[in-house]
């Protein structure tokens, strides 16, 4: 496992963006761990949460794009911080854009802050954590909109490994029905493998309970 995912791991950690216990999803699973990127709340974390983004869009994608798009509201701050984050390190001047919630009739007219896009464009969407590939549905339609576009993929923080709507995980589910690839900085699978039984600041966060706890999960709804 690549370093930069290790320090991620642990960064989501230090944040309290990533828990382990017993939480409950939006569609009802009764889960050991949760992921709530609300917590990322703090200049410092929003930099160094683009470049861990910056490094898995060059890894996936590379920097041969156009513009990176953030789905409102938490996409908006991932698009900014990312794109910084890709000027400091990779030299490359990335355009930033989001949607709006509600179209603006005056000023800075239209649906999109940030950057418009236009035809030719090349972009890849950023998300924070996909379950279902709802806001994807929703996101779509808003880029192709905008011109003859060509959307290169999506990257998310985390990869739950879970089942989407059919058997296949929501990322697989995403890349077949709209036929681009998806990534994430770093997968559940990842975790366990960083966290199980080794210790991180003088304790065991993934122990042989909590782990058990995790293949349960992943025997209920784990994706195929």
């Amino acid at each position: 496992m690549e370093d930069y995912k290790k320090e991620f791991i642990e960064f989501m950690i230090d944040c309290e963006v990533l828990k382990f216990g017993d939480f409950v999803t939006k569609s009802g699973r009764k889960t050991p761990f949760f992921v709530n990127t609300g917590f990322y709340r703090t200049g410092t974390q929003l930099r160094r949460l683009g470049e861990y983004y910056a490094k898995a869009i060059q890894n996936a994608f590379g920097m041969e794009f156009d513009v990176l798009f953030g789905p409102a509201y938490k996409g908006i701050p991932l698009t900014v911080a990312t794109t910084m984050a890709i000027s400091e390190f990779y030299d490359a001047d990335i355009k930033y854009c989001s949607n709006r919630k509600e179209v603006k009739d005056h000023g800075d007219k239209g649906i999109l802050l940030g950057s418009p896009i236009k035809d030719h464009d090349q972009v890849v969407i950023i998300e924070d954590v996909t379950t279902a590939g709802t806001s994807i549905e929703e996101t779509l339609p808003i880029i192709k909109a905008q011109g003859d576009v060509d959307v290169l993929g999506l990257v998310v923080s985390v990869d739950r490994m879970e089942r989407g709507q059919g058997s296949k995980s929501a990322l697989k589910e995403i890349e077949e029905k709209y036929g681009f690839k998806t990534t994430a900085i770093v997968t559940m699978g990842d975790v366990v493998e960083h966290l199980y039984n080794k210790p991180y600041k003088g304790k065991i966060v993934i122990d042989d309970a909590l782990k058990a706890a995790i293949d349960a999960y992943y025997e209920q709804y784990g994706a195929q």
